[in-house]
């Protein structure tokens, strides 16, 4: 198992939160939709950023994101000038890559000062310690996708597909995602218990260091279990169906729903 990055300490000023969000999937089903809930992301953040002492953005922002040498999928301009907005007035937030939109490179950090990280971390928020990533790849099983995730996070498969003209190669991708997304939805409903892969994957962590809490997205399920006595896996869910986030006030975290409450 691939050891966590260790980030510094976060600490919590009196008064202050720290918030969670995961799955906005913006370009599905179809650029209507999308809008709406892009707007809606927008009024979300808005709405925390006053008592935010940072903000996490899980993976999966986009249903599919590629970033071309000049060029960046066309669309969601939104939610990226909401976003520079908050940086520029000193906003810590932090990016995590998904598994469709995993060919995040350099554009979120040069141009809006956010770091994106490609996997999971340990770090201290306040008192409590935190395991927090996407998800994808993680646990037993699913071995098709972990063998396909190790192609498409290659340089030369990233290579050949700058190569393909933004129309054709963003065009086929947003189709191999919908495809993909459709055939996983079946299970997004569903609760498997002890049989989350996730789930079973915060267990053997923690079976071999304490964190007080396990926060992922990629599941497309609020889920709140127990992972261990004084441990807890949260999965923030989506935004396509339950607006969901994670809110961390110093003492615990709590799943929300915006605008649906």
């Amino acid at each position: 198992m691939k050891q966590p990055l260790t980030l510094p300490d976060l600490a919590l000023p009196p008064g202050k939160k720290v918030y969670f969000a995961s799955d906005f999937h913006l370009g599905a089903p179809d650029a209507a939709a999308s809008l709406a809930r892009e707007r809606r992301i927008v009024r979300w953040l808005d709405e925390v950023a006053p008592d935010a002492a940072a903000i996490y953005l899980l993976g999966d922002l986009f249903d599919f994101w590629f970033e071309y040498k000049h060029a960046i999928p066309r669309g969601f301009i939104r939610l990226q000038g909401k976003l520079a907005e908050l940086t520029d007035a000193g906003m810590p937030i932090t990016i995590f890559t998904g598994n469709h939109d995993m060919w995040m490179f350099g554009y979120f950090t040069q141009e809006m000062g956010i770091p994106v990280l490609r996997q999971e971390i340990s770090q201290r928020i306040g008192n409590q310690l935190f395991h927090i990533g996407h998800g994808d790849g993680l646990g037993p099983k699913d071995y098709s996708y972990k063998a396909l995730k190790q192609v498409f996070t290659s340089g030369l498969a990233q290579w050949l597909f700058a190569r393909l003209h933004p129309n054709f190669g963003i065009g086929m991708a947003n189709k191999w995602s919908r495809r993909s997304r459709m055939q996983a939805g079946k299970d997004d409903t569903k609760y498997f218990g002890d049989e989350e892969w996730l789930l079973q994957y915060c267990r053997e962590v923690e079976a071999r260091s304490h964190h007080d809490y396990y926060v992922f997205g990629h599941r497309h399920l609020p889920l709140d279990v127990e992972v261990a006595p004084g441990s807890r896996y949260v999965n923030l869910g989506e935004w396509v169906n339950y607006c969901s986030y994670g809110v961390y006030d110093g003492k615990e975290l709590a799943l929300r729903h915006f605008e649906q409450e």
